[in-house]
């Protein structure tokens, strides 16, 4: 079965393959190259999901006397 390009990835799609590869490697469902290669893969999930979290963080901005600034999480207790 092919695999989807993880670049290609919503954030949920690859924190759900990450979390089916995270379960199979503790199942001990995997052979040694299969894990290595479920190992490889996740490590790119990671980063991928990170990555998406990342710019998801940079995109929130709260609009504070006319301009938009960061927010952190004084701002989001009081919203």
């Amino acid at each position: 079965m092919a695999q989807t390009p993880i670049a290609d990835m919503k954030f949920e799609t690859a924190l759900a393959e990450l979390e089916n590869i995270v379960s199979s490697m503790e199942g001990g469902k995997l052979e040694l190259e299969a894990s290595i290669a479920a190992y490889r893969r996740g490590m790119e999930l990671m980063k991928h999901c990170q990555a998406q979290l990342t710019d998801a963080e940079e995109q929130i901005r709260v609009l504070e006397n006319g301009e938009f600034r960061d927010v952190d999480q004084k701002t989001l207790g009081t919203l």
